[in-house]
């Protein structure tokens, strides 16, 4: 058994209801390194954070060679199981996704996001069609011989505000998530759902493990846990605070040689 699939198990393994997966979203090596430091069973990338960090907007701006350039840096650094976000697959058919997939597999990942909105607009694409590009992902992971993770991101719940998400929505999302299942996925995640009870409702209903992202209005892990959640992301959350800490020290150097300065002056 190959490193590689011998991290897949491990990383499948750890999909746990009511005992979530916590994966700090990094997007480069140095933020990789800090995140397996403090403990983390697996690594993330977010593709918001890894575009940002290069200079581009989110929404598969990013070239793909530089993206999987950067994925093999980190996977490269760490021994921990690294699971990639690949936005909507960098493809316009099933055939392109199932490219996309072979190549970051080939760059040592075991896990993938996919999503089901397109990355023009946001829009969501018909299930179907997505059920069709995340079969053609798994087919490459089968042709490779790696158990990879793959995680279902479906965008229901970014179509309007959190005041607007109700009990259809969920069903809509169940609906996908039983479609996504039946097309081989392994994980349904639900970014952009933060009420308990609609959280509470969707992880009873879901064929599959639910992935939640963190964020300030979502229940506390624990929580979280209680709902029988099994995995949940902090996507650009770790990239922002890492840049306010930067810039509140940066602030703070320039303030401080300011200050000293100012004082120099006034002992003239």
């Amino acid at each position: 058994m190959s490193n590689q699939t011998t991290k897949a198990h491990t990383f499948r393994s750890l999909h746990v209801p009511g005992r979530p997966l916590i994966l700090f979203n990094v997007w480069d090596v140095g933020s990789a390194k800090a995140v397996a430091a403090s403990g983390a069973k697996a690594l993330a990338t977010g593709s918001w954070s890894v575009a940002a960090a290069h200079g581009f907007t989110d929404g598969e701006q990013i070239p793909f060679d530089l993206c999987v350039a950067n994925l093999q840096r980190i996977v490269g650094a760490t021994d921990l199981p690294v699971t990639i976000d690949l936005e909507s697959g960098y493809g316009a058919d099933p055939a392109a996704v199932r490219a996309t997939v072979a190549c970051a597999l080939q760059a040592g990942i075991v896990g993938c996001n996919i999503e089901d909105s397109f990355p023009e607009d946001g829009s969501l694409r018909d299930a179907s069609d997505q059920a069709a590009r995340l079969k053609a992902a798994r087919s490459a992971a089968d042709a490779l011989g790696i158990p990879t993770f793959l995680n279902a991101r479906t965008d229901v719940f970014f179509q309007s505000g959190p005041e607007k998400h109700d009990e259809g929505m969920v069903e809509a999302a169940l609906e996908r998530g039983r479609m996504y299942a039946d097309a081989g996925a392994d994980g349904l995640f639900v970014p952009g759902l933060i009420d308990e009870r609609l959280i509470g409702r969707l992880v009873e209903g879901s064929p599959l493990p639910v992935n939640i992202m963190a964020g300030g209005n979502t229940p506390p892990a624990a929580r979280l846990a209680e709902l029988g959640v099994s995995r949940i992301s902090h996507g650009p959350r770790p990239y922002l605070l890492a840049m306010c800490a930067l810039e509140n020290a940066a602030r703070a150097a320039l303030e401080e040689t300011r200050t000293f300065h100012g004082q120099s002056l006034a002992s003239h």
